[in-house]
């Protein structure tokens, strides 16, 4: 892989706090990183990881999910990271349908919890 590796990270309200530590976590790869995020998830990253070069967007579901699709869809976006909260409802569910299929058609790693988002962090290292 040539060039930073274009990183999305979003993450549903109850699992916010599991993002911002696993970014903790993974700061001096994320460092080598153009990452987007919804606005709220980016917001809290960038609070205790103020060095990171983020562009936040809309909050999910007032269009953020919406603009990061539309990244994939150009060939925008290396890889997603979105924590999904698998034990609440959410009434903005088919936007999480529709990166989980953007992210297939486009054959780009999507990671939804913590360790998966580990094995793409440690997969772009190795790349590099």
């Amino acid at each position: 892989m040539t060039g930073r590796f274009r990183l999305a990270l979003i993450a549903h309200d109850k699992m916010k706090d599991a993002m911002v530590d696993w970014a903790a976590r993974h700061e001096d790869a994320l460092s080598r990183c153009d990452i987007q995020a919804t606005g709220t998830t980016g917001g809290r990253i960038l609070e205790r990881l103020p060095a990171l070069r983020i562009t936040r967007l809309k909050s999910g579901p007032m269009g953020g999910d919406q603009q990061i699709g539309a990244m994939i869809a150009e060939g925008k976006i290396d890889g997603l990271v979105f924590f999904v909260d698998p034990l609440s409802p959410h009434p903005h569910d088919v936007d999480v349908k529709a990166l989980t299929r953007l992210a297939l058609v486009y054959d780009i790693p999507m990671a939804c919890n913590p360790s998966t988002a580990d094995l793409v962090v440690a997969g772009y290292a190795a790349k590099r």
